[in-house]
């Protein structure tokens, strides 16, 4: 089995209801959902979102409830550097709704609400587009409907979009109880990203047998993975779980500067330095052994004409803002790192600026209601590993030439705030 399986028809912009059925066949009907907890367990397929858990488990879960269950789509990606999800939602809409059918059916959930980012129009256009083509839809036992969500780096937590259907906050909120227990509405909610609802419609047709025949042993499937910075071709690849990077390089062209770093698994991942970079293999057990995690699918080829300092000045600025104001370890935690690094990028940091980074890493970890201080305290991590000379020789010499340079690490524009 060759690829692509999820980008399968993505020539014709965007695929309608009736090119979709040539390319992928109907969904078959009637779905039984005992029979796809066990082919999705048999698949071992994981959260595409960014934090990995089995998708079985959840939808085992929900199916638990005593009270009619919710799905969410989450499209909200809030990731920058990130787009393979909005890509699904405007060129592929047919097969999210696919899976969010089959997913639907056999969790018992009457009600599907797709999240998507309040800024993502064309997302919504498309969406809504697409739903409108689906006659199952109208009046049937299913309904769904499409949310704007504010805009934000943990809008799209799970436990942040059930506070907002319920309360109007997108910010999280602690565990117990999950979401799968006590949800929107208080009723149990299966809360899952857009591309992992997409495996889930071609699981449905196919089987696990089928989604094993790419990707390892221990992970079998594909993944998307957005490819951004310093290659020819940036953008949007499906791989197989387990294809080095050096592979997914070459089909990008390669890289048009002399690479620095590679940033793997977005603002939440590890920087690598580029002579390792190439061997990587792009899974969660391959990547592993350099501290990094395939996360949102998000890989960041940083040319040595940037300036790291500048960069992780800038970005960490900007995931300090993402703060939802709720937990002192990410509201002054992530505050204080982020001054840290302006003071190193501007000069005359004192000296102990990079032992306290480590320190207040260290303390971050797993001391907020979601996982937001826990990935910007791996950044940061791996930023002080890899980019100590830089750090140092800024702390005592201030900005360099590549300092005003344009950015590789993009932040919404709208999202420095104050």
């Amino acid at each position: 089995m060759s690829l692509p399986r999820l980008l399968r028809g993505l020539e014709d912009v965007p695929l309608d209801r009736d090119g979709h059925g040539r390319v992928h066949g109907e969904l078959p009907a009637d779905t039984d959902g005992r029979a796809l907890v066990a082919e999705l367990r048999r698949a071992r397929l994981r959260g595409r979102g960014g934090g990995g858990f089995p998708l079985a488990i959840k939808l085992k879960a929900v199916r638990r409830g005593r009270r009619p269950a919710v799905l969410v789509v989450n499209g909200c990606e809030g990731e920058p550097l990130s787009i393979k999800d909005h890509l699904l939602l405007t060129r592929l809409p047919h097969l999210v709704i696919d899976g969010a059918l089959a997913l639907a059916r056999a969790a018992g959930a009457a009600d599907i609400r797709f999240a998507l980012d309040e800024g993502d129009l064309v997302g919504d256009d498309m969406l809504n587009w697409a739903l409108d083509a689906r006659p199952e839809l109208r009046g049937g036992r299913i309904a769904a409907t499409v949310a704007a969500v504010p805009s934000g780096y943990v809008s799209g937590q799970e436990t942040g979009l059930v506070r907002w259907h319920n309360e109007g906050v997108a910010a999280p909120t602690s565990v117990p109880p999950r979401v799968t227990e006590r949800g929107i509405g208080r009723r149990p909610t299966l809360v899952s990203n857009v591309e992992t609802v997409a495996h889930v419609a071609l699981i449905a047709r196919h089987g696990a047998e089928w989604f094993a025949q790419l990707g390892t042993a221990e992970e079998p499937g594909t993944a998307l993975v957005t490819l951004a910075g310093a290659v020819a071709r940036p953008g949007v690849y499906e791989i197989a779980l387990g294809t080095r990077l050096g592979a997914l390089l070459d089909t990008a062209g390669g890289a048009v500067q002399e690479i620095d770093a590679y940033l793997v698994g977005g603002y939440a991942g590890t920087w690598v330095p580029a002579p390792r970079a190439g061997a990587l293999v792009l899974c969660e057990a391959g990547l592993r052994a350099v501290g990094a995690r395939l996360g949102s699918g998000v890989i960041l080829a940083l040319p040595t004409s940037a300036c790291p300092v500048a960069e992780m000045a800038r970005v960490t600025r900007w995931l300090a803002s993402e703060s939802s104001g709720q937990c002192g370890p990410c509201v002054r935690g992530l505050g204080a790192i982020a001054d840290a690094f302006e003071s190193i990028a501007a000069g005359g940091a004192r000296p102990s600026v990079l032992d306290d980074l480590t320190r207040w890493c260290r303390l971050s970890r797993g001391r907020g209601a979601c996982a937001h201080p826990d990935g910007v305290a791996q950044l940061v991590t791996s930023a002080l590993d890899l980019f100590s000379v830089d750090l140092l020789d800024h702390a005592r010499h201030g900005p360099c030439d590549a300092c005003e340079r344009p950015p590789q690490l993009t932040v919404p524009a709208f999202a420095l705030r104050g």
